[in-house]
């Protein structure tokens, strides 16, 4: 009986953890798409002002979700 109490009280924190590393991974996909779709509306020409190309979109917007944080 204690032992099934001691699991219920620490679920609680467990559950918690869960769903804040849920809404961070969320929060990462959000900017992951957002720099992308900004950076995937530029002209060539743009891109290519700020050093980059179009095949590098991907790579710079995960770099911004991901490793920047």
């Amino acid at each position: 009986m204690s032992t099934l109490a001691l699991k219920k009280s620490n679920s609680a924190p467990v559950a918690a953890d869960w769903l804040q590393g849920l809404k961070t991974r969320f929060q990462n996909y959000r900017v992951y798409r957002e720099t992308l779709n900004e950076l995937s509306a530029l002209s060539d020409r743009e891109l290519a002002d700020l050093g980059l190309h179009r095949s590098m979109l991907r790579r710079v917007a995960h770099q911004a979700a991901y490793e920047a944080r």
